[in-house]
């Protein structure tokens, strides 16, 4: 074969292995994300190195005209207790609130909320519209208690035990689903003897 024959031959390997490469790719990155996606593993319960950990609690100004008192360092201190950030600008906060005021009358626990970057009066109209489930609320206007807890987006909720120790992390808005197969469950732990031995 004389050397413009194989020239030819051979740029005609590279060509086709440039146009098959893009497809290998996509191929390769397909499989990762199917396998990923039939792992059954819940993506929006994110881990928290917080698990485990005293919650870092801060005093908070009160939502005033909101008839609750403010959330403080004092406000969990021997109540299994949720913690939901949550706005008046958030979507899906409005889509969860339902599920918020249903556990706001579950008698073992209290429910306390965090109203992260929002306006008093868009807060105060969304609790008159929708019902305030919160035994108290905090407002975290510059998210500084949202950076404390984690938080990577709202809304999203904490189960916090008697004795301060964040026991679970709700990434997302609560539904029927995650609270009978996420929530309940760890409020069951918490209450049990074993857990509180």
């Amino acid at each position: 074969m004389s050397t413009p024959e194989k020239e030819k031959s051979g740029g005609a390997g590279t060509r086709f292995v440039l146009a098959v490469l893009p497809l290998a790719i996509f191929i390769a990155l397909a499989l990762v994300f199917w396998t990923q996606l039939r792992s059954g593993r819940d993506i929006s319960e994110i881990p928290s190195a917080l698990i485990g950990e005293k919650a870092p609690w801060r005093d908070l100004d009160p939502l005033s005209g909101a008839q609750t008192p403010a959330l403080t360092t004092q406000t969990g201190q021997g109540k299994l207790t949720l913690v939901n950030f949550w706005a008046s600008w958030c979507v899906p906060c409005r889509q969860e609130h339902p599920v918020i005021l249903a556990l706001s009358k579950d008698e073992r626990l209290t429910v306390v909320g965090v109203n992260y970057k929002d306006g008093r009066e868009n807060a105060l109209r969304f609790l008159g519209e929708l019902g305030n489930p919160y035994a108290a609320i905090g407002l975290d206007p510059d998210g500084k208690m949202a950076i404390d807890w984690g938080v990577y987006g709202i809304p999203e909720s904490y189960l916090v035990g008697p004795d301060g120790t964040i026991l679970y992390k709700k990434v997302g808005p609560f539904d029927e689903k995650s609270v009978r197969e996420g929530l309940y469950p760890a409020i069951d732990k918490a209450l049990t003897p074993e857990a509180a031995g």
